[in-house]
């Protein structure tokens, strides 16, 4: 029986268990948004929401001029996530959005459609102020023309023969 046992085991032994809870936080944090499955995202959710937490009381020791507990927060924050680029995003870009927020950071959004392969629960996991980047629909861009994909004479054409001609 497992009578108070917390979490998921999510069928890994520890140590994969935390690198996949890692890396699911590392992927939220650098694009806003992942599809993942409904377990995995609701065992990651506190991780993510602790180190957001974390990244926010950084940036307040900084502005209270309080730099060691600032770089405390910082280096706590590459300790449990391990890539500073991704620390150095959550401090200077994901804090600063969520700055006045008493908590809630993230959101798990089910996915209509399971997973093809096992039939298993999907989910949207992402930041609740999370804004996805445009598409060229909506900015009005044309999108860039697809290139052929043969490469010698017959991807030329007639053009690519006129021009041989006129350089011999």
């Amino acid at each position: 029986m497992r009578h108070l046992k917390r979490g998921r085991k999510l069928g890994r032994k520890t140590g994969p268990r935390k690198a996949l809870k890692k890396h699911l936080v590392n992927a939220l944090f650098t694009h806003g948004r992942i599809i993942t499955t409904l377990p995995k995202a609701k065992e990651t959710r506190p991780f993510a929401e602790k180190l957001i937490t974390l990244a926010r009381k950084g940036m307040v020791a900084k502005e209270r001029g309080e730099g060691a507990q600032f770089l405390h927060c910082y280096r706590r924050a590459i300790s449990a996530i391990s890539d500073r680029a991704v620390a150095k995003k959550l401090f200077t870009e994901i804090a600063p959005l969520l700055r006045d927020r008493p908590g809630g950071y993230t959101r798990i959004l089910k996915d209509a459609k399971p997973r093809l392969g096992d039939n298993g629960a999907r989910a949207i996991f992402e930041l609740v102020e999370y804004s996805p980047a445009p598409s060229p629909e909506k900015t009005g861009k044309p999108a860039k023309a697809e290139k052929s994909r043969r490469r010698g004479p017959k991807a030329r054409g007639e053009a690519g023969k006129a021009e041989r001609k006129a350089e011999e």
